[in-house]
């Protein structure tokens, strides 16, 4: 067995991936997000370490006992500053968190050759910009600190003893030279930091420690190699078989991803489209990312009063697909691509006397799907083809979400087997490839195809006006959006 882990923002995940390449079972453990004051999205790190152990004690004894190797995944960019004894200083500063913004100008102009080294404009859910925060606000603590490590490579640490971390999370620091996969001195140097403080790097399919017995008898499983792994988007695409040039996937968590494989390092900043390593060797990978996805559904779940997120979209489903209900701008947590602007909001534009709540969900769920398609129209702008988009991700479930997006985006989706488990399943498929169980072609093959969503051509017509609406109302806002102020 290879056990994968998932160190996700709203919960960590565990699958156990059987010889043949199908998940024996998998176990799940929720997590909480702090946010103390506007823009700030914290958690504490132990928190990841106590999720991690209930969810791998939730997979069964007999199989855990066979595990022969653990991959590990998780969310990107989190700031995760330890001492020299390795405690960490302060809550984890997340991938969501938007306090750093005046620090993206500061870095970019401590380093002019930032984009070309990087391949990224300076965004504040990155890493980089944070520790320029903390530098500034907390200049104590910021002296403290011995080392600085990613979410998932804290949870290593915690297994292995080692400060290690692989290319495809790291490039998500701006601290990497993405295209060369090594640190970059330059970065480090403008956020007056130096190589120590980073962890060691590997590949995602090399081994990066090897669990600790005290370890190993927590997690009942033996002492085993841990692969380098990946940061989530990375690990979900290994495990949706999404490794090759011009494979994609659309990723409906809480986040939102469109993911693209390339052979080579093609930046494009000025889209705010992300360039990244991939969790294989040699190859790289170009996102378009929006900041709250599933996680609009949940809200607007409890902001309707439903008793849960079915419940809403069952509601939601019995409103005609033409019957109008108001844009949404799905900006709760700001937005990266195409926008770049933390300070984005969410918007409902178009209220009146009928709108209910079930409403107010179809309308999330159409924002949000025009939102992937603002995403896709800069990725291809950035040189990017696609050619099968697989959808994976916990809103991978909902058929009325899927098909709007389909329709949205104006092509099929393709989901497959294990859509649901993600990142997960492809940190278990690391691990099989960190000891040499199969050959990369035989473990990253797409997972059986279960069905094709296709655009609805009623619905294409309609969202194709809605988009063009969706992207004035934007720009329309944008200058009066709040620009909070970050507290000191």
């Amino acid at each position: 067995m290879f056990l994968g882990i998932d160190i996700g923002t709203s919960a960590v995940k565990a699958v156990l991936l059987a010889p043949d390449g199908q998940v024996a079972s998998s176990g799940s453990a929720p997590l909480r997000i702090s946010r103390p004051h506007p823009l700030w999205s914290e958690q504490q790190p132990q928190d990841w370490w106590d999720a991690t152990l209930a969810a791998v004690q939730q997979l069964p004894t007999t199989q855990r006992a066979a595990v022969a190797a653990v991959g590990l995944s998780g969310q990107m960019h989190g700031a995760t500053v330890l001492d020299a004894a390795g405690e960490p200083l302060r809550p984890a500063i997340l991938w969501n968190d938007g306090r750093a913004f005046a620090q993206c100008a500061a870095l970019e102009a401590a380093e002019p050759r930032s984009r070309a080294i990087t391949g990224n404009i300076a965004m504040p859910g990155f890493t980089a910009p944070k520790l320029l925060w903390l530098q500034q606000h907390e200049p104590a603590l910021f002296a403290r600190i011995a080392r600085v490590l990613l979410p998932k490579d804290y949870v290593r640490l915690r297994m292995t003893g080692e400060y290690l971390s692989d290319v495809s999370d790291s490039a998500g620091t701006l601290w990497l030279d993405v295209g060369a996969r090594r640190w970059s001195a330059a970065m480090l140097t403008a956020c007056g930091l130096a190589e120590s403080q980073m962890p060691g790097l590997v590949e995602g399919s090399a081994q990066a420690g090897r669990l600790r017995a005290s370890i190993a008898t927590q997690l009942g499983v033996p002492v085993v190699p841990v692969a380098g792994g990946g940061g989530d988007n990375a690990a979900g695409a290994v495990g949706a078989g999404v490794v090759r040039a011009g494979q994609a996937m659309l990723s409906l968590g809480t986040s939102g991803v469109i993911f693209v494989a390339n052979d080579e390092f093609l930046p494009y900043p000025e889209g705010a489209v992300h360039a990244f390593c991939h969790a294989l060797p040699g190859r790289w990978h170009q996102m378009a990312v929006m900041l709250s996805a599933a996680s609009c559904l949940d809200w607007v779940a409890r902001l309707g009063g439903f008793a849960d997120v079915p419940a809403a979209l069952a509601a939601a489903a019995k409103h005609a697909p033409d019957q109008a209900v108001p844009l949404f701008l799905p900006y709760l947590s700001g937005e990266r691509t195409p926008h770049n602007d933390p300070h984005a909001r969410g918007v409902f534009f178009g209220l009146h006397h009928d709108t209910d709540a079930a409403a107010l969900v179809r309308s999330v769920l159409e924002g949000v799907a025009l939102a992937y398609r603002d995403g896709l129209r800069v990725l291809t702008q950035g040189g990017a083809t696609i050619a099968d988009l697989n959808l994976i991700g916990g809103g991978a479930r909902s058929g009325q979400w899927a098909s709007l997006l389909a329709s949205a985006l104006e092509r099929p989706l393709l989901v497959r087997d294990g859509a649901e488990v993600g990142p997960a399943l492809g940190a278990a498929r690391l691990a099989a490839l960190c000891v040499g169980h199969a050959s990369e072609s035989q473990l990253c093959a797409p997972p059986p195809l279960i069905r094709v969503i296709e655009p609805q051509p009623a619905q294409v017509d309609r969202l194709r006006e809605r988009y063009a609406r969706f992207r004035q109302l934007y720009h329309a806002l944008r200058d009066q959006f709040p620009r909070e102020v970050t507290p000191r």
